[in-house]
């Protein structure tokens, strides 16, 4: 069992920044990546970013490419969402997921369903 607790969201201005962070506990040692993911009142939830956690490497949505950066500090077992130049339609409730599965292709984590772990989600707002 991996246990995911987010935390950081908020409510900023358009062109404001925050910070997420994703805490993991439990079995880290069978992750693979982490990702985030965001949802919106009456859409899916969509992929944000990835980043593996032993290796180099993340992915990013087009959406946010440019704004958003992943980074992850894995003696604190935390993943960190920093995001800039943030937007109206970036709100959403963002949620971290952590992959016990294996892929040497990074794009191969922005699909939802590669991801078994969840957190419970931090609302971000953005006010225009």
């Amino acid at each position: 069992q991996v246990q995911l607790v987010e935390s950081g969201g908020g409510l900023v201005q358009a062109g404001g920044s925050l910070r997420l962070s994703c805490a993991a506990s439990g079995r880290t040692g069978s992750t693979y990546a982490v990702g985030w993911f965001r949802q919106a009142p009456g859409n899916e939830r969509d992929f944000v970013a990835t980043i593996r956690w032993s290796e180099i490497g993340a992915y990013y949505a087009d959406s946010v490419k440019g704004r958003f950066t992943i980074s992850r500090d894995t003696a604190k077992n935390t993943v960190y969402l920093h995001m800039n130049s943030l937007k109206p339609e970036d709100t959403a409730v963002y949620y971290c997921a952590a992959s016990d599965r294996y892929n040497g292709d990074i794009p191969y984590y922005r699909v939802r369903g590669r991801y078994f772990y969840w957190g419970q989600g931090t609302q971000v707002t953005i006010s225009s």
